[in-house]
């Protein structure tokens, strides 16, 4: 079995200081993929950089205090991959895998549009060009994880408020067209789905810090697992964890048995 997290930190040093790291010391997951560490290079602790047991590999963003992902693994992979090609988002850290034997896992933050006009064009052009990468994936013969924020709630059941934001940024129609092209015409699958297909409420993993959101679960789904169709049907259960607040993210785990079988190549 292995058992791979999801995590946006909204800030590696905040979560740090809320107990994410006892916490992911105590949950013994294989794999913990981490996003918006909000940290440079520099400002990377031995413990942030590797936590007792774990290895630990990062795509960090040029611009201070912004973005940034990582991947901490049990195993020490076999190869590294920082950014995805792309020079304009590979500059705000967004992509780190980490291939294990016949298993790649993924650590990817797509873009967020809500802050301005901008930056929703922005995201558009990384959907735009991550939908050709993920193409990519799903024919390379790999079974790969995607575990990430992706700013998408894909269906109605996957936020609480669906009707009043059907012209904001994340339940865009574009948006959700897209995300069911990943999951339609790429081929990809949406684990927590698969295992849960109608559960509302207990499938958010984002509240708004405005209002009451958290304390009256307004919530969203757009944290993800997204795989490949072989290690999709190895997963075995789903749980996104909410006893702790590390951020305003809550991590989402899932456990995948016999998938250890893809380790050794």
């Amino acid at each position: 079995m292995l058992k791979i997290v999801s995590a946006n930190l909204n800030g590696i040093r905040s979560a740090a200081k809320k107990g994410f790291f006892e916490w992911m010391a105590k949950h013994d997951a294989h794999f913990v993929c981490v996003q918006e560490l909000k940290a440079q290079e520099a400002d990377m602790t031995p413990a942030f950089r590797a936590p007792e047991g774990y290895h630990g590999h990062f795509h960090f963003a040029e611009k201070k205090g912004y973005s940034g992902v990582g991947i901490y693994s049990k195993f020490a992979p076999d190869a590294v991959k920082i950014g995805f090609g792309c020079e304009e988002f590979d500059a705000e850290g967004r992509y780190v895998q980490c291939d294990f034997g016949k298993l790649s896992v993924i650590s990817v933050y797509c873009p967020s549009g809500s802050s301005s006009e901008e930056r929703q064009q922005a995201k558009f052009r990384f959907m735009d060009v991550f939908l050709p990468h993920l193409q990519k994936l799903r024919d390379c013969g790999q079974e790969v994880v995607l575990c990430g924020d992706w700013n998408i709630a894909h269906k109605e059941i996957d936020l609480k408020n669906w009707k009043s934001n059907q012209k904001n940024s994340g339940f865009l129609p574009e948006e959700r067209a897209w995300m069911t092209r990943v999951l339609g015409d790429v081929g990809l699958v949406d684990v927590y789905r698969r295992l849960h297909p109608e559960t509302t409420g207990e499938a958010y993993t984002w509240w708004s810090n405005r209002g009451q959101a958290w304390a009256n679960n307004v919530g969203w789904r757009i944290d993800y697992h997204i795989s490949t169709p072989g290690i999709a049907e190895k997963a075995s259960a789903a749980a996104v964890y909410k006893a702790e607040r590390f951020s305003d993210h809550a991590p989402l785990t899932i456990e995948y048995n016999g998938a250890s079988a893809f380790l050794k190549g």
